[in-house]
C-alpha cells in the first residue's frame, strides 16, 4: 500500500482557530466540493452557513438520516459517514480527523484521511496531535499549524450552584446530565442539555435555547467538543470518567483540551475547571490544557476497504485483515461487523446468502446503526427481518414498515419514553434514505421525517419544562438586556412580570412563588419590586385617602385593607394604646410610608375609642375626685370589669355623689360586681379580648377568641372548659364559677331575684316565691330561665357565688311554710323599724334602679298553695308503682356563720326577734358576711378556683383582727374604749336622684 501526500493539506491547532470556518471559505471558492463532519448536528450549522453563502439550491445535505439533494447542487455538506469513497468534486475537506483514533468511529476517518481526495485541493482539519501521524503516512503532504484565537485559563473547583453565567457543564451519562439540569433549575433558572443520545433537531433546539440566552448554562456529554461552535464561556467537569463501549477509563488529556476548548469564542478568553464531585486538575494537566501540549496520536484505526463479497466466510476473512503500514491498526469489531457475526450463524442465512450480489446486500443491511443501543443480538434481529424482505421480495414489507413506524408516532409521555421513540423512528428514517430499499422511499422520508421532527419537538418541550424555567429565564434575558419589566397585577393580587407569574401583592408585602432560589432569583424578584415601585406609591395614597369602612382589625391582632393586612399590633404598657407595626416591604419608604403608618395608627386610635367609648371616656374623665376617680383607674385597668369583693372597702368608703358622678359615665355598682354594661356586648368584648391578648402574648392561649361567639349568640351562660385561660371568661363578660360560667348582667340580676326573697319577714302577708324563712330561700323558675341553667347547674352557680345549702326534707318543707301561714292569717301586717343593714339595701336597690333593671315583681299566692307546690316532689312519688325517697328540698343561704353561731360575733348579741335577724344581701354572701361581722376569707382565691362554696364557713370570733384596726381607736389612743352593743352606723347622703330620696321628700310633704 503506497500513499500520498501530494495536494492534501492539513490545518491543524487547538479548538478556536478557525479551521472549520476557514474550510467554508476554501470550498465556496472552488465550482464544486464536499465537505465531512463529525455530528449530523455539526453538518447541519455547516450546511446552513454554506446556503448563506451560496444559496438553498446549490447545496445538498447528505447524512445517514437525511438527505437533501437540489439537482443542481454543487456543494455536498455530509457527515463522514456519509460521504462517498470516490468524487469528481474539487475540493475535498475532512474536519475533526483526529477521531481516526477513535475505537468506535476510527476506521472510517482513517479510510476518508487516506483514500478520499479532492480534484483539485484536499483540506484534512483537526487537532496538532495528527501532525506526526500525517507525516508518517502521507509523505508530501502540507501541515499549516494555526494558534488559538484566545487564551484559556484554569478557574479551579468550585460547586455548581456557584458557576458562573454561560457555562458549559460536562458529564457522562444522561442520568447525571439529568441531575444536574433539575439541580440547576432549582438554583439558576434552568439549563439546556445536549446528548448524543438525543435527535439532532432536539440537540439544535437545546442548543439554541442557550444560544439566544433564555437560559445560561448548558450541560451536555463530551457531543460539545466536536466541533460545536457555542458561546461558552467556562467549561465545568462534573466527572472525568467515562464508559467509551468497553470500559470505564480516566479522560486523557487530548480529551479534557478537546471538550475545555469549548470556552472562549473568537478573540474572547474562556475557563475550566472542575466542579465540587471531581478532583481538582494537578499543575501537570493545567499546563498541558492552557498551552494545548497533548501527546501526539501513535496509531490510527483501520479496517480494510477492499471486501470479499464472494461468500460470508470470505467477507468475514476481509475484515479480519491487518494493515500493513506501520501507524495502522485492525479497529475492533464495529456494530455492523458485531451484527454480521451473529448473522453467519444463522442456517437461513448461510442459505440464502448463496451469491456475491446477496453477501453485498448482507453487509449493506448489516451498516443499519443501532441507534435504539440494544443488544447485538436483538439488532442482528432486526437486520435478518429487512435481509429478508430485500433478498425475497426486493424491497422491505412497507406493511411492517408501516406497523412500526405507527407505533412510533406518539407524542405523549416523559423524557426517556420519548428519547425511545426517536431512537426508533430514526432507525426507519435510516431504511427510507437508503437506495433501493422501499417501492416508495419518498413518501416513507417525508413520513418518517415528519414523526421524527414531531417527537423532537415534544422531546425538546418535555425537556425544557423539566429543566428550564421560563418565567426566570425570559425575565433574565430581559433583564441582561437592560430593558424595563412590565407588570401586572390582578385583581386578587396576583403579580405577573412579563406574562409569568412572580407571586402574590398582599398590602404592601410581595410574596415570590416558591422554586425562587439563588443569586438568579434575587435578581429577578429585585426586578419585580422595582417594576412594583409604582404601584406601592399609588396603593400608598390610596391607603391614606381610603375611609374607616375599608380598614379592620382582625381577631389575629392584623389590620386588615381591602382585606389585605397591612400592619400588626402589640402590646404597649398602656392596654388601650397598642403599637402599630407596618407589613410592608422595604420598597415602600419615604414620604408614602410615612402616609400609610400615619393612616394605620389614626384609624386603631379612632376604632379602639369608639368601640371601647365607655372606658374610653372614663378613662379621661376630670370631673371625677377622690375615691371615685381611683376606682375609675381600676376599672379602666381590669378593662371595665371588678369584682365587687376586690374593692369593697372603697365601695362602702366611696359617698352617693361618687356613685352618681360614675353612674354618668355608665358604671354600674352590682351586687357582685363593679361593671360597664355597654361593654358587655360582642364588638366590644372581641376588641377587649384582642387587647389582653396582644398585651400578655395570649393570642396562642387555649380559649382565644372561642367565647366571643357565645356572647354573640346569646348565651347567657355556658359550660366552662378546663383547658381554657381563664381570664378569656372575664373579657368576654362572664363570671367563672367552677363547671359553668354566667354572664356578669345576668348574675346582677339574678341577685335582683334573690334580695326580696331575703328580705321578706316571716308572718309578712304577701310571700315572694322562692322565700322561706327570711333567712333561706329556694330556686325558682325565673332564676333558672334567666340562666338558662338546669337546676344541677344552678347548684353550681350558687355555690360559685358563696351561697350555701341546707337540705331538708319536703315534707318539713311543707310543714313549716303551712305553719308560716296560719301565722299570717292570724296576725295583722306590721312594718319592721328599718336597720342599718336596710338602709343598705335600699341602696342596692337604688343601683339597680338607676341601671333600669327593676326587681322582679312579687306575686302573692295563697300558702297553701305554695305548701302545696313544696310538698309536690313528695306527693308525686306516691303514684308510681314503686315507690323511691322524695328529693330533698335544697334551703340556700349566704355564706357566713353557722346558724348556732350568728349572735356571737357582735357584742351582747342579736337581741332581736328571730323574724328580724334578716341577712343583708347587698353583695349576697361578701355583703352578708361584711354586716355580721363575721372574719372575711379569701373570696379572690376561691372565685379564681370556683370552689368558694362547699369549703365551710370560718367561724372564729379571733377574726375580729382580720377587720383591721378601728377608726376611733386610731384617732384617740388616749381615749378609753367604748363598747356598743351595735357599731355606730356612718350617715350616708342619700343620692338626690335615688327614688328613695323622691320617697323620703314626698313623706315629709305628706307630714306638713
Amino acid at each position: 500500500m503506497i500513499l500520498s501526500g501530494r495536494g492534501v493539506s492539513a490545518v491543524l491547532g487547538p479548538t478556536n482557530t478557525g479551521k472549520t470556518h476557514f474550510a467554508i471559505e476554501r470550498m465556496v471558492a472552488h465550482g464544486s466540493g464536499i465537505i465531512g463532519l463529525p455530528l449530523r448536528l455539526l453538518a447541519r450549522e455547516v450546511y446552513t452557513r454554506v446556503v448563506e453563502r451560496v444559496g438553498a439550491q446549490n447545496v445538498a445535505l447528505v447524512t445517514g438520516e437525511e438527505k437533501i439533494s437540489p439537482p443542481n447542487a454543487r456543494f455536498s455538506v455530509c457527515t463522514v459517514e456519509a460521504m462517498p469513497r470516490e468524487t469528481k468534486a474539487a475540493f475535498v475537506a475532512i474536519d475533526e480527523i483526529q477521531l481516526a483514533g477513535d475505537l468506535e468511529r476510527g476506521h472510517i476517518f482513517t479510510d476518508r484521511l487516506l483514500h478520499l481526495r479532492g480534484r483539485e485541493e484536499t483540506l484534512l482539519l483537526g487537532s496538532a496531535t495528527m501532525k506526526s501521524i500525517l507525516i508518517q503516512l502521507l509523505p508530501g503532504i502540507t501541515i499549516v499549524e494555526r494558534p488559538r484565537l484566545s487564551q484559556l485559563f484554569y478557574a479551579g473547583q468550585k460547586k455548581i450552584t456557584r458557576l458562573p453565567q454561560r457555562t458549559a457543564i460536562v458529564a457522562f451519562s444522561a442520568d447525571e446530565v439529568y441531575a444536574i439540569a433539575e439541580l440547576i433549575r432549582r438554583q439558576r433558572g434552568g439549563a439546556a442539555v445536549v446528548l448524543g443520545a438525543l435527535s439532532p433537531r432536539t440537540r439544535n433546539a437545546q442548543v439554541g435555547l442557550y444560544q439566544e440566552g433564555d437560559v445560561e448554562y448548558l450541560v451536555a456529554t463530551d457531543a460539545i467538543g466536536m466541533g460545536l461552535n457555542l458561546d461558552v464561556d467556562h467549561v465545568a467537569f462534573a466527572q472525568d470518567r467515562k464508559f467509551d463501549g468497553y470500559q470505564f477509563r480516566n479522560l486523557n488529556p487530548g480529551e479534557l483540551g478537546q471538550i475545555a476548548g469549548r470556552a472562549g469564542r473568537h478573540i474572547k478568553d474562556g475557563t475550566f475547571g472542575v466542579t465540587g464531585r471531581v478532583d481538582p486538575f494537578d499543575d501537570e494537566l493545567v499546563e498541558r490544557l492552557e498551552t494545548h501540549q497533548f501527546d501526539q496520536v501513535k496509531v490510527l484505526q483501520w479496517r480494510t476497504e477492499r471486501f470479499d463479497f464472494s461468500s460470508i466466510a470470505g467477507l468475514q476473512r476481509s475484515l479480519d485483515a491487518v494493515p500493513r503500514i506501520e501507524g495502522l491498526t485492525r479497529a475492533l469489531p464495529a456494530t455492523d461487523q458485531q451484527a454480521l457475526e451473529y448473522l453467519s450463524r444463522y442456517p437461513e442465512i448461510s442459505d440464502i446468502t448463496d451469491r456475491p450480489d446477496r453477501v453485498e446486500k448482507l453487509w449493506e443491511a448489516c451498516a443499519l446503526p443501532d441507534y435504539r443501543r440494544i443488544t447485538p443480538a436483538q439488532h442482528a434481529d432486526l437486520i435478518q427481518s429487512l435481509y429478508f424482505d430485500l433478498v425475497r421480495r426486493g424491497t422491505v414489507n412497507e406493511d411492517f414498515l408501516g406497523e412500526q413506524v405507527r407505533r412510533a408516532d406518539r407524542t405523549d409521555g416523559e423524557i426517556d419514553t420519548l428519547s425511545a421513540r426517536i431512537a426508533q423512528i430514526r432507525t426507519w428514517t435510516y431504511v427510507s434514505n437508503r437506495p433501493g430499499w422501499l417501492a416508495d422511499p419518498t413518501h416513507w422520508q417525508e413520513k418518517t421525517r415528519e414523526i421524527e421532527d414531531r417527537l423532537s419537538d415534544a422531546l425538546h418541550e418535555r425537556l425544557t419544562k423539566r429543566f428550564v424555567d421560563r418565567r426566570t429565564s425570559v425575565l433574565m434575558k430581559r433583564l441582561r438586556e437592560n430593558a424595563m419589566l412590565e407588570a401586572e397585577i390582578s385583581v386578587n393580587g396576583d403579580v405577573f412580570v412579563e406574562g409569568h407569574a412572580m407571586g402574590q401583592l398582599a398590602g404592601f408585602r410581595f410574596t415570590p412563588i416558591s422554586g425562587m432560589e439563588g443569586p438568579d432569583a434575587k435578581a429577578v424578584q429585585a426586578a419585580a419590586y422595582k417594576a412594583l415601585a409604582l404601584e406601592f406609591e399609588a396603593r400608598a395614597a390610596r391607603l391614606h385617602a381610603s375611609g374607616n369602612n375599608d380598614l379592620v382589625i382582625g381577631s389575629d391582632g392584623l389590620v386588615r385593607w381591602l382585606g389585605d393586612p397591612v400592619a400588626r399590633l402589640i402590646g404597649t404598657d398602656h392596654i388601650l394604646h397598642p403599637r402599630v407595626i407596618l407589613l410592608a416591604d422595604e420598597q415602600l419608604t419615604g414620604i408614602a410610608r410615612d402616609h400609610v403608618a400615619a393612616r394605620v395608627e389614626r384609624f386603631v386610635n379612632h376604632h379602639i375609642s369608639t368601640v371601647l367609648k365607655p372606658l374610653d371616656d372614663l378613662s379621661r374623665a376630670e370631673d371625677l375626685q377622690g375615691l371615685a376617680k381611683g376606682l375609675a383607674f381600676q376599672l379602666v385597668e381590669n378593662l371595665g370589669v371588678l369584682f365587687r369583693r376586690d374593692v369593697a372597702d372603697d365601695v362602702k368608703t366611696l359617698d352617693q355623689d361618687g356613685r352618681a358622678s360614675m353612674r354618668r359615665y355608665g358604671v354600674r355598682f352590682g351586687a357582685y360586681h363593679i361593671f360597664m354594661p355597654a361593654l358587655l356586648k360582642p364588638a366590644p368584648a372581641e376588641l377587649i379580648t384582642l387587647l389582653w391578648a396582644l398585651k400578655n402574648d395570649g393570642l396562642d392561649k387555649p380559649g382565644y377568641g372561642d367565647l366571643i361567639p357565645v356572647l354573640a349568640a346569646g348565651r347567657t351562660s355556658v359550660v366552662t372548659d378546663p383547658s381554657f385561660e381563664r381570664m378569656f371568661y372575664k373579657l368576654a363578660g362572664f363570671r367563672f364559677l367552677g363547671k359553668r360560667a354566667v354572664r356578669i348582667d345576668i348574675l346582677e340580676r339574678l341577685a335582683d331575684l334573690i334580695r326580696p326573697l331575703l328580705q321578706w319577714k316571716p308572718g309578712s302577708p304577701a310571700r315572694p316565691d322562692g322565700a322561706y324563712d327570711g333567712r333561706r330561700f329556694t330556686t325558682t323558675t325565673a332564676m333558672l330561665s334567666i340562666l338558662g341553667a338546669t337546676p344541677d347547674d344552678m347548684e353550681e352557680i350558687l355555690k360559685g357565688l358563696g351561697y350555701r345549702a341546707d337540705s331538708v326534707s319536703a315534707e318539713e318543707a311543707a310543714a313549716f311554710l303551712a305553719a308560716q301561714t296560719g301565722s299570717v292569717a292570724a296576725e295583722a301586717p306590721a312594718v319592721a323599724e328599718k336597720s342599718d343593714v336596710a338602709v343598705d339595701d335600699a341602696d342596692q336597690s337604688a343601683e339597680a334602679s338607676a341601671e333600669g333593671e327593676a326587681p322582679a315583681a312579687v306575686t302573692e299566692e295563697p300558702a297553701a298553695a305554695v305548701a302545696a307546690e313544696v310538698a309536690e316532689p313528695a306527693a308525686a312519688e306516691e303514684q308510681p308503682a314503686e315507690p323511691t325517697e322524695p328529693k330533698p328540698v335544697l334551703l340556700w343561704r349566704p355564706g357566713g356563720r353557722s346558724d348556732n353561731q350568728r349572735g356571737a360575733g357582735r357584742p351582747g348579741g342579736d337581741r332581736r326577734p328571730q323574724g328580724q335577724r334578716n341577712p343583708a344581701p347587698r353583695e349576697g354572701a361578701e355583703a352578708a358576711g361584711e354586716k355580721r361581722g363575721e372574719g372575711r376569707r379569701d373570696d379572690r382565691r376561691s372565685d379564681n378556683r370556683g370552689k368558694f362554696a362547699g369549703k365551710g364557713d370560718r367561724q372564729d370570733r379571733g377574726d375580729r383582727k382580720d377587720r383591721g384596726p378601728r377608726p376611733e381607736r386610731d384617732n384617740n389612743k388616749s381615749q378609753p374604749a367604748r363598747f356598743e352593743a351595735k357599731p355606730p352606723r356612718k350617715e350616708k347622703p342619700l343620692d338626690p336622684d335615688s327614688p328613695f330620696a323622691k320617697l323620703a321628700a314626698l313623706k315629709e310633704q305628706l307630714k306638713k
